[in-house]
């Protein structure tokens, strides 16, 4: 039989490990949702390491894992791959925190009702007058805006006043994204890519060889490591991602956030059904668009 505070410790570590990536939670981490010191933390892992319930994991980057013995302790599903449900805060998403359960209080007037969130990861960065914005959830895409109004950090419960409740529009990507991108050469340099990239107001393009295949992507990001290491003259070659996400212009839009989210892409290329490139949709698109469907439900 786990004690009040075991009990706590294992859900809070199931919550942080579950919205890591597969990463150790540290015990500090776990200490600062539990508001209770690091040594208290340490002294109740000792215990539940003996039970067989939790891992330790040593390094510069160690800390604890939960075994599939507390999932079980606790009954708690044990899922291969947890679907992220992200959170923004001034259309900034969070990082390490993800929703795993909505419920509405009521529903009679989507613009005008509450709903309790539950939370996967640390909310101390969520105060109450503060407006979130939730999703897309999977499957149904829900996309969810309002202000906190209400949090209990015993049980990681948000309670939010809902200003718009929406779904992904269902639209293809070849109808959100823009079919006018730039041409750039693998041969070009930084300088002048650069150039090319500022002067579009344009945060990134693809990369084409001389036969007007995409070989890479380049970002301004790329562009200012290049101006740190002071490499401008060199090929964009040298600093392009070669690993470019393609998608067909006709799958529905909702397919590439997830995608998006999970591995941290700002901009996908689509192509038609003979692989020619057709154009390129944005986060921001997405978001744009999001937005404007959802404002129109209120």
């Amino acid at each position: 039989m786990l004690t009040a505070i075991q009990n706590e410790l294992l859900k809070t570590l199931i919550n942080l490990y579950r919205v890591s990536n597969g990463a150790s939670v540290k015990g500090e981490d776990i200490a600062d949702v539990m508001r209770r010191s690091p040594g208290t933390i340490r002294n109740q892992m000792l215990i539940l390491r003996n039970l067989g319930l939790v891992k330790g994991v040593p390094g510069p980057r160690g800390g604890y894992k939960p075994t599939i013995e507390a999932y079980h302790k606790l009954d708690i599903k044990v899922s291969d791959e947890e679907a992220i449900v992200p959170v923004f805060k001034d259309d900034s998403k969070l990082d390490n925190i993800s929703v795993a359960k909505i419920e509405f209080t009521s529903i009679p007037n989507p613009g005008d009702c509450e709903a309790v969130i539950k939370v996967l990861g640390n909310i101390k960065d969520l105060d109450i007058g503060e407006n979130i914005r939730i999703g897309p959830t999977p499957v149904n895409h829900l996309m969810l805006t309002g202000k906190i109004i209400g949090r209990d950090d015993m049980d990681n419960i948000l309670l939010l006043d809902s200003t718009s409740i929406g779904s992904v529009p269902k639209l293809k990507i070849k109808e959100v994204g823009s079919s006018n991108f730039l041409v750039v050469k693998e041969s070009y340099s930084i300088k002048k890519v650069a150039e090319i990239l500022i002067n579009n107001a344009a945060d990134g393009a693809p990369v084409f060889n001389n036969d007007d295949k995409v070989v890479g992507m380049v970002t301004l990001n790329d562009i200012v490591r290049a101006v740190a290491n002071s490499i401008l003259e060199h090929n964009v070659s040298a600093i392009m991602s070669k690993n470019v996400f393609m998608i067909n212009e006709n799958e529905m839009i909702s397919k590439i956030i997830g995608k998006m989210q999970k591995y941290h892409i700002g901009r996908v290329l689509y192509v038609d059904d003979n692989k020619k490139l057709k154009g390129i949709i944005t986060k921001t698109d997405i978001l744009n668009v999001i937005g404007s469907y959802v404002d129109s439900k209120i």
